[in-house]
């Protein structure tokens, strides 16, 4: 169990790097290997990505990875690096808010200081998103878990309107004052880049926003002058990192070459940083 002290000490510092106009960038990672090179290129924290990390385990994204599966992962990096992990649990690994509140509780036992917390349907024969009164539930019992823990767990509550066509800037904001009512520290709205639209959405959150980012989207610098507080790679680092291996696999079995694995982290360096004690 991850000493009580510590881990508010973890938590008031990822809270304090939320700043609007000088964003946190949080270049996702997926295991303890990941997560320790990430921190080595200079992050000051790390985030999970479900979809990467249901990939190293061998499953598909989407509420498929359990629980117990997803926070032994998430212990792991929390080991392995020294600066403050926030997890992304998906929809929360629960059915209702009970278990999202027994979820948060494992998260903390985790050592991670942070969550993200979807709103997202997968089901099939349901909608794309939860209510909203059934969503603001499910975060009331993340926010009154952390609480009842004496720890300041941040809360990002994830919001899948333009992820999953299912609305804009009225509805996002709809729900962002509905979930940071019921206890949320900070809003994500993924697939969300166009300046104009972040702009908007920047000044219609009451709290920080969070918008994620990859090919195509604005500069880090640019959606820090709009006022965003938190920028985060989701999968992309995680699909990159496959690309690579798509391709230097097909490399080696057609040609016969080696031309994609001329750029690869120095064996020494990666497995001092790797064999480091922390």
């Amino acid at each position: 169990m991850t000493n009580l002290n510590s881990l508010r000490e973890r938590a008031l510092a990822f809270r304090a790097l939320h700043v609007p106009g000088r964003p946190l960038v949080l270049p996702n990672a997926w295991d303890a290997a990941s997560a320790r090179v990430v921190e080595d290129a200079g992050a000051a924290a790390v985030a999970t990505t479900s979809a990467g990390l249901a990939w190293a385990l061998g499953t598909a994204d989407g509420d498929r990875v359990g629980r117990e599966r997803a926070l032994g992962v998430v212990a792991g990096i929390v080991a392995a690096v020294g600066v403050p992990v926030s997890a992304d649990v998906e929809s929360g690994y629960a059915e209702d808010p009970e278990g999202v509140a027994h979820t948060i509780r494992a998260v903390l036992a985790a050592g991670a200081v942070g969550v993200n917390i979807e709103d997202a349907l997968y089901e099939e024969g349901t909608g794309p998103l939860r209510s909203v009164a059934e969503q603001a539930e499910r975060i009331a019992a993340a926010r009154e878990a952390a609480d009842a823990e004496g720890v300041p767990l941040f809360v990002n509550a994830r919001i899948d309107t333009f992820l999953r066509g299912a609305g804009g800037v009225d509805l996002t904001l709809e729900r962002a004052a509905a979930f940071r009512a019921a206890g949320a520290d900070g809003i994500f709205v993924p697939g969300a880049v166009d300046p104009g639209t972040v702009k908007l959405l920047v000044d219609g959150v009451d709290g920080p926003l969070n918008v994620m980012v990859g090919p195509g989207a604005p500069p880090v610098a640019e959606l820090s002058a709009l006022g965003v507080a938190r920028v985060s790679a989701g999968s992309a680092i995680a699909q990159a990192a496959h690309a690579l291996v798509h391709r230097a696999a097909r490399e080696l079995l057609g040609a016969g070459t080696y031309g994609e694995l001329e750029d690869g982290l120095d064996y020494g360096r990666l497995n001092a940083l790797l064999g480091a004690a922390r």
